[in-house]
């Protein structure tokens, strides 16, 4: 039986949807777009409370998540309080300019969300590309373990995001969603 993936995220240029796109893609999962005032659409918790696995998105703005997506996820204290999210699958990618950009302490900051929810946290599970001979568009070439990771330079567009990270992101969702299949019940 297929789980059913939620790819949650906030987007505020474009990079992280692109992003999502490809963690979808690869995840057999549905969008859930966080708008700009920080809220769900009609039926938004409903859709992630029939989840199997919730992937959180969201673009790495001074070293955490946007204030949007710092919105939904503070709202989500009252399916917190009754541990509604409890043992489904939660994984985590964000995307910023710079190459490093502090993109860990929003993936930390989604983990610790996620363990609050008491729910069960999925890395890449992708070797790192770290060899002289590895170049910025190789599969994980930022090199998280944690969830994935883009850099996309702060003047290009969403059609130059690079399709190694793009390729990691889609390669991350197909991580995910064999990982929800070995969860049954």
């Amino acid at each position: 039986m297929s789980k059913k993936i939620v790819i949650v995220y906030f987007s505020g240029y474009g990079h992280t949807r692109r992003m999502a796109e490809s963690v979808a893609q690869g995840a057999g999962g549905t969008l859930l777009e966080v708008d700009q005032e920080g809220q769900l659409p009609e039926g938004g918790w409903d859709t992630l409370a029939a989840a199997d696995a919730i992937i959180f998105g969201a673009p790495t703005y001074m070293g955490s998540v946007p204030w949007q997506f710092k919105r939904f996820l503070d709202a989500s204290s009252k399916p917190w309080y009754t541990q509604a999210w409890k043992n489904k699958i939660a994984a985590g990618f964000t995307n910023s300019a710079s190459m490093n950009g502090d993109k860990l302490s929003t993936l930390h900051y989604l983990f610790t969300v996620s363990m609050q929810h008491s729910m069960i946290w999925v890395g890449t599970g992708i070797m790192p590309s770290n060899s002289k001979a590895a170049t910025r568009n190789d599969v994980n070439y930022v090199a998280s373990f944690s969830g994935a990771m883009a850099s996309t330079p702060s003047d290009a567009s969403v059609d130059e995001m690079l399709p190694g990270d793009l390729e990691t992101a889609r390669l991350f969702g197909e991580r995910v969603a064999q990982v929800a299949q070995r969860f049954q019940g």
